[in-house]
């Protein structure tokens, strides 16, 4: 008796862990799909249209990057990614990685790892089109309203850079924008690409004054540590570049911003 009670004790502590296990596999990643943080608010970048699809240069790196990874288009699972997130959304684990017009700085090395750079670009202004009082970084020096994004580099700079500037921090750069166009601000600052996109999306309002001041190596950020998976981006943005899908994906989104496809930079494979 002893024994057929440990068999009929073992087949029912079997009969619970399966499934258990079946849910503990399916309940979390699936792994056929792929979480990938991007801007849904920056047209010819990152953004989400009415019909719920995606677009724009930094998208279109992601999906390139998403296939050379295993995930199709139909597989990739996309999340907003505002600047002032994007460390905790990849240190929590809730993207595997985040391609978001992310500037690779010093201080956000300590917290993720960065593949690429894949862009190179800079600060600059963007002005109401009837606007002639700033044409440029010499022009901030008297009082004005500026906007950019909570957490961004670009917004840093100015503090450091302008302290005599009033500058209003959102949450997203479309907030800064509609505060440009009511007059609530004189000029938004982000870079030159981001500002473009902003341009051409609504043409005759707006223009892009002053050049650059800064430059802004943007890269894919992912969870510090993961050599693997920063080898694996890093050789596909090496091959995008290489079959001209870098090229296109530039002027598929900004080419009717009025700015030439810029060479693409080197890829850190060190």
């Amino acid at each position: 008796m002893p024994s057929i009670s440990k068999r009929v004790l073992g087949a029912l502590a079997l009969a619970v862990a399966l499934p258990l296990s079946a849910v503990a596999c399916g309940g979390g990643e699936s792994g056929d799909t792929i979480v990938i943080g991007t801007k849904f608010d920056q047209p010819g970048l990152g953004l989400k249209n009415p019909d719920g699809t995606m677009s724009g240069f930094d998208v279109d790196v992601a999906k390139y990057v998403a296939e050379q990874l295993g995930y199709p288009e139909d597989k990739i699972e996309w999340k907003e990614a505002p600047s002032g997130q994007r460390e905790t959304l990849i240190q929590n684990g809730q993207v595997k990685f985040i391609a978001a017009t992310y500037s690779i700085t010093d201080a956000r090395k300590e917290k993720v790892d960065f593949a690429g750079p894949y862009l190179i670009t800079g600060q600059s202004l963007l002005v109401r089109s009837d606007n002639t009082d700033i044409t440029g970084e010499a022009s901030l020096a008297n009082n004005k309203k500026l906007c950019s994004v909570s957490g961004s580099t670009p917004a840093q700079r100015i503090k450091d850079k302008f302290p005599g500037v009033q500058l209003q921090q959102y949450d997203t750069y479309s907030a800064c924008i509609e505060a440009l166009k009511n007059g609530a601000i004189d000029a938004v600052t982000t870079d030159e690409v981001i500002l473009a996109g902003y341009a051409a999306q609504s043409p005759g309002a707006f223009k892009v004054v002053g050049g650059t001041f800064s430059e802004e190596n943007y890269g894919i950020g992912l969870k510090k540590g993961d050599t693997e998976l920063l080898t694996q981006i890093n050789d596909a943005l090496v091959k995008m570049e290489q079959d001209g899908a870098w090229t296109k994906a530039w002027e598929d989104n900004l080419g009717a911003a009025g700015i030439p496809a810029p060479q693409p930079p080197q890829i850190n494979q060190s």
